[in-house]
């Protein structure tokens, strides 16, 4: 009963930290963006570039979590994440492009806490006391951050402007940061947990791995154009001013139970399986609201990206995890540069794309073309040697 307890314990910090640092600190920014277009003159390019800046900090947070191998140290490092949350939402409601950049770059690293180290640190749990070792529950963090902020905008867009809406997510985010770092044990040092099966490393094979970070490489393309500019996409499109905020709940309401719900697909159908059906599923997603005009399709794009696009992370990341058991952030780390750097490109991109054609069509379709290109990527995985041979080189990242 008391492991039990302690087992909800340590799964709410992680789906609390999630909901700081992925819907406070990123994916706020989504509903806000065109109100800072319309009060605060932050212009297409610029919001683009905002977000390339986001997931720099991202790139950089994944970076640091597939160096650190110190359980200790990958704990401060989350802890901090989790302040540097607070800190960049704040940051938000300050004046000019260079406070919004620096506060994005911090933003990213505080995504990087939860998304990856927050993640290593629950499935390294898990795993140290005989547990499944899944990350759907923790990753329904994210959906929910969605759902979160979407409503929190949606409830103050008509009595407050862009920089109070800032600073009232701001104090949301103190309140979710207090059980995200009371709930999450410390670690225990090496050699002092009981009752956990030996959490020995065993690498992917060297060109496993090369396919499945381009994959995930795919994914994350896929995954910034959509995710970020949504709203404004839907503002934009004929008949439905007004409506984006609408779609953005649709997507964290999907969001919130997919990761779990894949977990249960890959139980029966494998992992890699799920996650070229998800891949599929989500390129109907992203096209939806390009291909078919009105409410319904919107909105059912959203519903099917929603569904699929957090239920790819959670498969890929707890595939990582599962190589390397005793320091889980060290492959997820090296994952998410490969969809980080995508991440980084993509946006802006798509802004620079919006602005010369005039809306957001094209950077749906660049998208929708990189996700098939991933699925084909992995496809190709069915044929390559999941584990190292016995050996091979060290894979190179």
């Amino acid at each position: 009963m008391k492991q039990q307890r302690q087992r909800a314990q340590v799964l709410g910090a992680g789906i609390f930290s999630l909901i700081l640092t992925m819907g406070m600190a990123r994916f706020a920014y989504t509903p806000l963006l065109p109100l800072m277009q319309r009060q605060a003159g932050l212009g297409v390019a610029e919001a683009g570039w905002l977000a390339a800046i986001n997931y720099a900090g991202y790139l950089s947070g994944a970076l640091l979590a597939a160096l650190v191998k110190d359980l200790a140290l990958k704990d401060r490092c989350y802890r901090l994440g989790l302040l540097l949350a607070v800190a960049s939402t704040a940051m938000m409601a300050g004046d000019g492009f260079a406070v919004w950049a620096l506060s994005r770059y911090l933003a990213g690293l505080s995504s990087a806490a939860g998304m990856l180290l927050g993640a290593g640190l629950v499935l390294h749990w898990l795993m140290r006391h005989d547990q499944r070792p899944e990350l759907g529950i923790h990753y329904s963090g994210i959906g929910l951050g969605i759902v979160v902020c979407s409503l929190a905008a949606a409830w103050m867009a008509p009595q407050l402007d862009w920089r109070q809406q800032w600073l009232v997510l701001t104090g949301l985010a103190a309140l979710l940061a207090v059980p995200a770092l009371a709930w999450l044990p410390r670690p225990a040092p090496a050699g002092t947990a009981t009752g956990a099966s030996q959490l020995s490393n065993s690498p992917p094979d060297p060109s496993f791995l090369r396919v499945f970070m381009a994959a995930y490489f795919c994914a994350g393309v896929g995954y910034v154009v959509s995710a970020t500019f949504i709203v404004a996409i839907v503002e934009r499109l004929p008949g439905l001013a007004g409506r984006g905020q609408w779609a953005f709940l649709v997507m964290g309401l999907a969001a919130a139970p997919a990761s779990v719900a894949w977990d249960f697909v890959a139980r029966r159908i494998g992992h890699l399986n799920a996650l070229i059906t998800a891949a599929v599923l989500q390129i109907a997603g992203i096209l939806l609201p390009v291909a078919v005009d009105g409410l319904a399709a919107t909105l059912a794009g959203a519903l099917l990206f929603g569904g699929t696009f957090i239920g790819i992370v959670s498969l890929v990341l707890t595939m990582a995890g599962r190589y390397y058991p005793g320091h889980p952030a060290r492959m997820m780390g090296r994952m998410t540069l490969a969809y980080g750097a995508a991440q980084i490109a993509a946006p802006a991109v798509t802004g620079w794309l919006a602005t010369r054609f005039g809306g957001y069509a094209a950077g749906l379709y660049l998208a929708a073309a990189a996700m098939a290109l991933g699925t084909v990527l992995l496809l190709a995985l069915k044929w390559l040697p999941q584990q190292r041979r016995a050996g091979a080189a060290p894979a190179s990242t």
